[in-house]
């Protein structure tokens, strides 16, 4: 009997200990990948009415409200996005259009319906004040994955943090940042930045997530800035995925006439 019960334990070791068991977590770019595809790529298609509320230092409040329309070309590959402002007025009809690339900068046009103006953002503005808010104009569309290096520099029960460090430093304000992915998601839940001097100086957080069309999805989110003491929160809601959006949306002719997915 003694017998038996040692060649299970030792059974049991071997399994448990075998490269297939070892194998169990995903690697660094893998958990990349998931987390880039969680983050931006739900579904083929989505909608969603976003408002933000951002509160300065002096707990002075404004809002911003919006619809993102947002048309994949594949999981992981090139996008659109299509920003329309509805409130306050001096945003109302304003449109942010953002058209995602892999292999070069990404294009990003801003409409300003009070000077009937189409305006191009510059690849050297992906990283300023989206409408005066405390998120980026690349938070809207998101990173690119191959703009930095990652390591995996810790795992719990519930998170993989990963740091990531940019491969042209003096394209980016940021020395680092090291961002929490939900293990069972692979949504990213926090993101901290660190300035060129060491500091962290920005927090973008998840407050609340659904699941939505069988999508784990961001509800609610924060950017703090630490440096200035102000906050943006916003809150996405009637979202819908794969609603076929039609791919000629995001041109430069919807600019100034917004598609009827808008008035939906």
């Amino acid at each position: 009997m003694k017998s038996n019960r040692s060649i299970l334990y030792t059974l049991l070791c071997l399994l448990f200990l075998s490269p297939v068991a070892m194998a169990s977590e995903p690697d660094i770019d893998e958990i990349v990948n998931k987390a880039n595809l969680a983050a931006y790529y739900a579904g083929e298609d989505g909608r969603a009415e976003v408002t933000m509320t951002i509160t300065d230092n002096q707990k002075r409040k404004r809002l911003r409200q919006f619809i993102i329309l947002r048309k994949d070309k594949k999981d992981g590959g090139e996008q659109f996005f299509y920003v329309y402002f509805k409130k306050p007025s001096d945003v109302r009809k304003m449109v942010f259009m953002v058209h995602k690339h892999l292999d070069r900068d990404d294009d990003r046009w801003l409409y300003l319906p009070a000077l009937d103006l189409v305006k191009r953002i510059a690849a050297a503005d992906k990283r300023t004040s989206f409408v005066g808010s405390n998120y980026l104009y690349e938070d809207v569309s998101g990173r690119g994955i191959n703009e930095d290096t990652h390591e995996l520099v810790k795992t719990d029960d519930q998170y993989y943090v990963l740091k990531n460090v940019p491969k042209d430093p003096d394209s980016v304000e940021f020395s680092s940042y090291t961002v929490w992915i939900d293990k069972k998601t692979f949504l990213p839940m926090k993101t901290e930045y660190i300035d060129k001097n060491g500091q962290k100086y920005r927090i973008v957080e998840v407050l609340e997530t659904q699941q939505i069309d069988g999508h784990p999805t961001v509800t609610i989110s924060k950017a703090t800035d630490l440096a200035g003491g102000n906050a943006t929160t916003a809150v996405f809601q009637a979202i819908k995925y794969d609603i076929n959006l039609k791919g000629e949306i995001f041109s430069e002719r919807y600019l100034r006439r917004p598609p009827r997915e808008i008035r939906r």
